[in-house]
């Protein structure tokens, strides 16, 4: 089935909280996508943020961003007031400046949580709820608001630089913790349990309106996570906890020195050793919330780069075997088969796509890489096939209009003799993408908006000012929606109902 999205994080959306969220404009922003004809939304990960306002390097692989929760909705429900959601004088209308809305949203949540408790001292119906959510989610959830009490004990330093007892997990040090953090480990479990009531509302409505939502799980976690704190042994740590080597990529289109991430690498064998437990359960959990998975760094299953501890950039970094078919097939035997999308761009070897065919993924195709001026290109429309989703540029681009504007003239002519359009611009990638024989395309909103300057989401290597656009509905004029909509109908990719 040919289908065409959008590619759009709930951060990204309008609102007057300065941010968006998962409350009144996500459920607008579904209905919109309805209206142009869509039918998918793919998000970005739905965790915690970590340096540089990454949601890539979350503190939980399990757990929902905090900042995300719809405050409309908590004042509905009674526990914030009318005066609670007047907006801070300095939000950024089209610009999340989370140095304002972090500790302005978090406060309001903290004033809900205090407040939800109050009620449901005398409210047994509410604190059954919240107790069966605790319950089915304890795998995970109350370690991570453990790891999240003891954070705010020890602001500014790493698990591994906590109290010796409780960075090594001592029985006796958890217990005492869990009873003298026992009101701040409620609170974030209260965090979780709203983010997950608002999400499953979001997500019934993107059902009755068939449209297919797609997550995104990022191969790697943060160190200073709930996950490395809780299975210290699945990681590359020394017996302090530090890495013994850090995750990145060589030297790429985007970086001439590579890109050190630094994330923990994973002790695979401790994995195949339990049959892929978590990663299985991981996978699982995402599969509760949407419909497909945008597997992120997708190679680093066929080999990962793993760059020394002490290294100042990845270009000391050698490629490992990783686990390869054996943690998917794993997962299947538990899950079925997996809706899965391989993220397979950067540095490719012959195993990496070995191992996407094997499984049967579809792999990704970039528009923006396409023109080296080499005909064998596989982002060149020409080389893609039906079992791909095509993009024009992803998160990690400029936008297009932003990149066109950015090309040599040599290369935009390069570009126009591609397409035969002498007089050609960025637009020819948004159509190109749309008639592409790849089953689905996927568009950032802005390319749809047609968006240069400042409205980039990710420059990778770059540690301030990422992840902060928002678009707002003044940009959605009627003949943006319906220039999409026709984009549909002309290559064959307008909704299909059940």
């Amino acid at each position: 089935m040919r289908r065409s999205g959008v590619l759009l994080h709930p951060s990204s959306l309008p609102g007057v909280h300065g941010s968006g969220d998962l409350g009144e404009q996500a459920h607008r922003f579904i209905d919109w996508l309805v209206e142009a004809e869509q039918s998918a939304w793919q998000l970005l990960p739905l965790g915690g943020l970590g340096a540089g306002n990454s949601p890539y390097m979350s503190d939980s692989a399990f757990a929902g961003n905090p900042l995300l929760i719809d405050l409309h909705e908590l004042q509905q429900r009674g526990w914030l007031d009318a005066a609670d959601l007047e907006p801070h004088p300095e939000f950024v209308r089209r610009r999340v400046a989370y140095e304002i809305v972090t500790p302005w949203r978090l406060q309001r949540l903290e004033r809900a949580s205090q407040r939800f408790f109050a009620m449901s001292q005398t409210d047994g119906r509410l604190a059954e709820d919240f107790a069966a959510f605790r319950v089915h989610q304890g795998s995970w959830l109350e370690d991570y608001a453990l790891f999240k009490a003891l954070a705010e004990r020890y602001p500014g330093a790493e698990w591994n630089a906590w109290p010796e007892p409780l960075a090594q997990r001592e029985p006796a040090a958890l217990q005492e913790a869990r009873r003298a953090l026992s009101g701040r480990i409620d609170h974030w479990c209260f965090l979780q349990w709203c983010f997950a009531r608002q999400w499953q509302a979001l997500r019934n409505h993107a059902r009755a309106k068939t449209i297919r939502l797609i997550g995104d799980v990022p191969i790697f976690v943060g160190l200073h996570s709930a996950d490395v704190w809780a299975n210290p042994h699945l990681f590359q740590l020394d017996a302090s906890g530090h890495p013994e080597a850090v995750a990145g990529v060589p030297p790429d289109y985007f970086s001439r020195t590579g890109q050190r991430w630094g994330n923990p690498l994973y002790r695979w064998e401790m994995h195949d050793r339990d049959g892929y437990a978590w990663w299985t359960e991981r996978l699982r959990h995402t599969l509760t919330q949407v419909d497909e998975i945008r597997v992120d760094h997708f190679r680093g299953f066929a080999a990962y780069w793993r760059v020394p501890h002490d290294a100042p950039d990845a270009t000391r970094g050698q490629w490992i075997r990783g686990p390869g078919e054996a943690l998917f097939r794993a997962a299947e035997r538990t899950l079925g088969a997996l809706p899965v999308i391989a993220e397979d761009l950067g540095l490719m070897t012959p195993d990496v796509p070995a191992l996407r065919r094997a499984l049967g993924f579809p792999g990704m195709k970039v528009l923006q890489f396409a023109f080296d001026d080499d005909a064998t290109n596989g982002h060149l429309p020409h080389n893609h096939d039906a079992l791909t989703v095509v993009y024009t540029g992803t998160h990690d681009n400029d936008t297009t209009r932003g990149w066109w504007l950015g090309l040599d003239a040599a290369t935009q002519q390069r570009v126009r003799r591609y397409f035969g359009s002498p007089a050609g611009d960025h637009e020819m990638l948004l159509r190109a993408a749309q008639a592409s024989v790849a089953d689905t395309t996927i568009l950032p909103m802005q390319d749809i908006l047609d968006l240069a300057e400042g409205a980039r989401m990710n420059t990778p290597g770059l540690s301030a000012g990422c992840w902060e656009w928002r678009f707002d509905w003044s940009q959605t004029r009627p003949e943006v929606t319906e220039r999409l909509a026709e984009w549909c109908r002309l290559y064959g990719r307008t909704r299909h109902q059940p």
